[in-house]
């Protein structure tokens, strides 16, 4: 009947219009897969890295920023490469991109946080500085020996 096998195993004449159709449903779950992925992994990602990108570009002498590594600091000198930033009393150079956000406000002043803490022990927030001092001016005061004060 069929001369060879390979004449055997053709798709029918009129069948060639199904094979796209049934290749397109074959394809379709990694179609909609990618679709998943761009928008809910890549598209956002892009997005944050064109922020940070803008971010790093704005930077100026005098703001407070955020390392990768985690280090708090007031930028010094900026520069196309790298910053300097000072760390407490270090200053540290590191490497523009190694910056991981910029801060707002001022680093180790926090006052609304002060206030509520003060509020808390039951003083306002002015009262509690002069009572530390207070009580670091009597220890300096004091006599270091207690000897000397018992023969006053």
């Amino acid at each position: 009947m069929f001369d060879s096998i390979a004449y055997a195993m053709a798709p029918p004449q009129g069948g060639a219009s199904a094979g796209g159709t049934d290749m397109l449903m074959q394809f379709l779950p990694l179609i909609l897969m990618f679709a998943i992925f761009w928008f809910l992994l890549i598209r956002p990602q892009q997005k944050r890295a064109k922020e940070h990108k803008k971010m790093l570009s704005e930077l100026k002498r005098g703001d407070h920023v955020l390392t990768s590594s985690g280090l708090v600091g007031r930028i010094l000198e900026i520069d196309d490469d790298e910053a300097t930033i000072e760390c407490g009393e270090a200053r540290l150079r590191v490497t523009r991109g190694s910056i991981g956000g910029k801060l707002q406000g001022r680093i180790g002043k926090a006052p609304e946080a002060s206030v509520a803490v003060e509020k808390k022990r039951g003083r306002k927030a002015a009262e509690a500085p002069k009572a530390e001092e207070k009580k670091s001016v009597e220890a300096a005061e004091a006599p270091e020996d207690p000897e000397s004060e018992e023969k006053k």
